[in-house]
């Protein structure tokens, strides 16, 4: 069947370099694909019902080669997830370029695992993991970029069905897949549709016909003669609830003062076409946080001022709610709804330059409420007198969007949370929610990546009817994983 592209998108620039074979899900165990809302994507690699969790190692040892990255899989269960020493006993699993099956060859300085993200893009029911290389040499062409797509199955996710996607003519330095992202964003396949970012772009793919193929390729720029923007983040949500996925790719600006901005591209039968410019950061995140039927965005705008002629303050949080009309209501200067800094009432903490809040942010609901609730990394913040030691800042959702009202503060000095507060970990440079057990409430994780000489190690906090607390929170590097934990950047990305 022939499918009309989008007109915002010229011909894709990628080489899909192997094929894969659909598997259906079985009634019992299928998901729903294409799904569009973000709460939709529940990162379920087999089908379960419950989150699994997918951490990058991207400076982790795989087969001898230091740099050459590697994933793990935490499998969800109905006592949450766990490591490869957990009693009960719970399903991990270790995925690199050496693992047998798994496409390429695991190199010195490829970062297998900087970024990554799921999506069910067969549309089997069972979603699949978009794993990211952006430092993968193609030839002597260096750090031109790969991704590697592993598809779920009752199993889990396999080796044994595996792809890979590059650049048709590679360039030095682009780092295809420096961000992916996965949803149902056109009508052209029954699953979701791949965003792949390098330096200069986003393209697009969707399976058809047994393979992953081009759909186009979204430019850096948004409106004609704005400035060109390097690529940061994706991420996706229905904003407008018709039935499709949007996609914003958010970054810095290539000219000038480098300002921060997000485009937006909302998805349709056809496929994504660029709708406006809004403010925007190098960290964003979806969720209906109002719980209005709608998806919102957040992005992170780590020590950048919403005004750009103001001082550096420490870094802010940006939010646009969702309405029927999408973004359209947001004023011609793309100005966020609500806009948060750790000066703004009720906010713990002081902006402080170098704190880095909104490094990073994650949307999903901690206490079962109904509304998305957010965590913000602030890597950079002081803990007493130890510096650059990190913390987590977390808000509520309520009808009226984003509220400091019950907002918490945690860092390694919280009573209940393992290690201590030492300079340079930089607590919080990764933070996510996610429901392991299936309990209608989502666990923080917060990732220090650079946490014991840059071993990395991810920190697990429980989920109550009262929100996030530290009793009974735990931790655990890439060792505990059965994999190769020093100097791996251990929870340099963990899936949104």
């Amino acid at each position: 069947m022939t499918h009309r592209r989008p007109t915002a998108a010229a011909a894709a620039s990628f080489l899909l370099l192997s094929g894969i074979v659909i598997t259906t899900a079985p009634p019992a165990t299928a998901g729903t694909p294409g799904g569009t809302y973000a709460d939709d994507r529940n990162c379920d690699f087999d089908g379960d019902g419950y989150d699994d969790v997918l951490t990058g190692a991207p400076g982790g040892t795989d087969g001898g080669r230091k740099g050459a990255g590697y994933v793990t899989v935490q499998y969800g269960s109905a006592s949450g997830m766990g490591t490869a020493t957990s009693i009960p006993r719970v399903r991990t699993a270790v995925f690199g370029q050496s693992t047998p099956g798994v496409p390429g060859t695991a190199e010195t300085g490829d970062g297998f695992g900087t970024a990554v993200a799921t999506g069910d893009l067969d549309a089997d029911g069972y979603d699949d993991a978009i794993i990211a290389a952006p430092g993968e040499d193609e030839g002597a062409v260096a750090d031109a970029g790969r991704v590697v797509v592993l598809y779920g199955s009752r199993g889990g996710l396999s080796a044994e069905r595996g792809a890979t996607l590059r650049a048709a003519a590679p360039v030095a330095n682009a780092r295809f897949g420096s961000a992916v992202a996965a949803a149902h964003l056109s009508g052209a396949t029954p699953g979701d549709d791949l965003a792949v970012a390098d330096r200069t772009g986003t393209d697009l793919f969707s399976y058809d016909a047994g393979a992953l193929r081009g759909a186009g390729r979204l430019p850096a720029s948004g409106a004609p003669g704005r400035e060109s923007i390097r690529p940061a983040a994706l991420t996706t949500g229905n904003y407008d609830g018709d039935g499709y996925s949007d996609l914003v790719v958010s970054g810095l600006g290539l000219e000038q003062d480098g300002r921060a901005w997000s485009a937006v591209y909302m998805g349709g039968a056809d496929g994504p076409v660029y709708t406006r410019d809004l403010a925007g950061g190098t960290s964003s995140a979806s969720g209906d946080i109002d719980d209005d039927g709608y998806d919102d965005l957040v992005f992170g705008r780590p020590d950048k001022p919403e005004d750009e002629n103001e001082p550096l303050t420490g870094g802010m949080v940006g939010v646009f709610l969702g309405t029927a009309d999408g973004m359209a209501d947001v004023d011609e200067l793309g100005t966020p709804a609500q806009v948060w800094t750790q000066d703004t009432a009720g906010v713990p903490g002081t902006a402080e330059l170098g704190d880095a809040f909104g490094a990073d942010v994650s949307l999903a609901d901690i206490d079962g409420d109904g509304h998305a609730d957010l965590a913000v990394g602030v890597p950079g913040e002081d803990v007493g007198a130890v510096p650059d030691a990190g913390g987590v800042r977390l808000l509520r959702g309520s009808t009226t969007g984003l509220t400091a009202a019950g907002a918490r503060s945690f860092d390694q000095n919280s009573a209940g949370v393992p290690g201590t507060a030492e300079k340079g970990d930089r607590w919080g440079g990764q933070v996510r929610l996610a429901d392991t057990d299936a309990d209608g409430r989502s666990e923080l994780l917060a990732a220090a990546p650079g946490e014991n000489t840059s071993d990395g190690v991810v920190w697990w906090l429980a989920a109550s009817t009262n929100g996030t607390v530290s009793t009974g929170s735990w931790s655990y590097g890439g060792g505990s994983l059965a994999a190769s934990g020093a100097d791996a950047l251990f929870g340099a990305s963990v899936d949104e």
